[in-house]
């Protein structure tokens, strides 16, 4: 077996004389015994240089898609680096505006906005609203309307979700701009033209754009050329300020994938954009190609269980409670070891959690060092997306925190749980 492919680790991560993975100038082993294990690192120059790449790549107005992965220390990064924050629920946009994010600069998403979020939302003085359903429009309408409690001189801005109708190469569970999906108002159905008509003959909302979402760690851009192909001629129609692709573009996790860079993925949905007539801003919501590979995670492996003939078991203290999209999708990822993260990886191993689950499993078919051993510090990279995000309390086990590193200097931006914690919230 081959020594762990460089290029999915963090841009500033190092080797240092002893062989040892250093991340941000710091050794990995010791931030582990620092703040214990699991444990989340990120990149921070990293963040930085993909979301200064994603405002030199589509201008003022990319967002970034905060469901990948939200904190307040995050939200402010990405408000200093000059990008938008795509929030889709009320809980969402308060840790944005929590982090000093003014609401001006939130984009807000979701398939079901409650009208306590939209009035939570337009209170604070929302940027934009993307529209995804008529019962939508209703509540708008009913919100900043005449005689509606947030009756206001200036209308609403809001865009409207576009489904194109296409089916791309990703998980199921991640496909979004099929016709068969809870999101957007469908193109074929004539419903996408029908709400902009809506939203346009009204004087209290603002249409500036349209937006459409095809899915998520979608490798091709000729996916993204053939939804804007279809959504296009309504587009050129309307001849709106604003069209947005959304995020979705995929990155690499393991050996033998590669994914486009940001600069890439924007060049070519311009072109595309331009080839179809669409006069107006051309903006994205990239969220995993902001995140996932500045971060990675740590564990320690607590049992090494050998099923002659069968498989060797190796079980750390984390899992799918910090990490399900193994679980979810069967998602893949790579392992090693920072104490000798050069070396050739022989053993095959089943990585897996604590959890009361056969399928808490984290790498199904990982590559280790032949000496691992229990205590040892493992690694999981590219897990800087929907992992701390998605994660849970399952059977109580608590939350990692999270800590960015920077020229030598760690900082934890989310602290880890205390069993204190786990009772914080119960009645009695």
């Amino acid at each position: 077996m081959s020594v762990l492919p460089f290029h999915l680790l963090p841009e500033h991560a190092t080797i240092d004389a002893e062989g040892e993975l250093a991340i941000g100038g710091l050794r990995l082993t010791d931030l582990g015994a620092e703040f214990g294990t699991p444990l989340f690192v990120y990149d921070e120059a990293h963040l930085r240089a993909r979301c200064r790449e994603a405002v030199a790549a589509f201008g003022d107005g990319v967002a970034y898609a905060s469901k990948a992965f939200l904190c307040r220390a995050m939200a402010r990064l990405v408000h200093e680096e000059g990008m938008k924050i795509d929030v889709a629920s009320g809980g969402e946009l308060f840790v944005a505006l929590a982090a000093g994010v003014p609401a001006s600069r939130c984009v807000f998403h979701g398939n079901n906005k409650s009208v306590g979020e939209l009035t939570m939302a337009i209170e604070a003085g929302i940027g934009t609203i993307v529209v995804d359903s008529f019962d939508e429009l209703d509540r708008l309408d009913a919100l900043v309307g005449p005689g509606g409690p947030l009756d206001a001189a200036a209308p609403q801005r809001v865009m409207i979700r576009v489904t194109p109708g296409i089916e791309v190469h990703t998980f199921d569970e991640v496909q979004t701009g099929q016709e068969d999906s809870k999101f957007g108002f469908g193109w074929r159905s004539g419903a996408a033209k029908e709400a902009a008509a809506r939203a346009q003959a009204s004087a209290w909302l603002d249409l500036v754009g349209l937006h459409m979402h095809i899915g998520s760690q979608v490798f091709s851009a000729d996916n993204f050329a053939h939804a804007v192909e279809i959504v296009a001629p309504l587009a050129r129609e309307l001849d709106l300020a604003e069209f947005c692709v959304g995020g979705g573009l995929g990155v690499a996790y393991v050996e033998g994938e590669e994914g486009a860079t940001i600069s890439q993925w924007g060049r070519a949905v311009r072109e595309v954009c331009v080839a179809a007539g669409i006069a107006g801003k051309v903006t994205a919501e990239p969220g995993r190609s902001i995140v996932a590979q500045a971060g990675v995670t740590l564990y320690t492996v607590g049992t090494i269980k050998q099923l002659e003939g069968i498989r060797t078991y190796v079980s750390v203290d984390g899992g799918m409670s910090d990490n399900p999209r193994p679980v979810l999708y069967g998602s893949g990822y790579e392992t090693f070891l920072p104490r000798a993260v050069g070396a050739e990886r022989t053993a095959t191993v089943r990585v897996v959690g604590k959890h009361c689950e056969s399928g808490d499993v984290l790498v199904r078919d990982g590559v280790v060092p032949d000496d691992l051993s229990i205590g040892d510090i493992l690694c999981t990279p590219v897990t800087g997306a929907y992992g701390h995000s998605m994660g849970s309390n399952y059977n109580k086990v608590l939350r990692p925190p999270v800590v960015f590193v920077n020229d030598g200097v760690a900082r934890v931006v989310v602290r880890g749980e205390s069993f204190d914690d786990l009772v914080r919230l119960d009645a009695e």
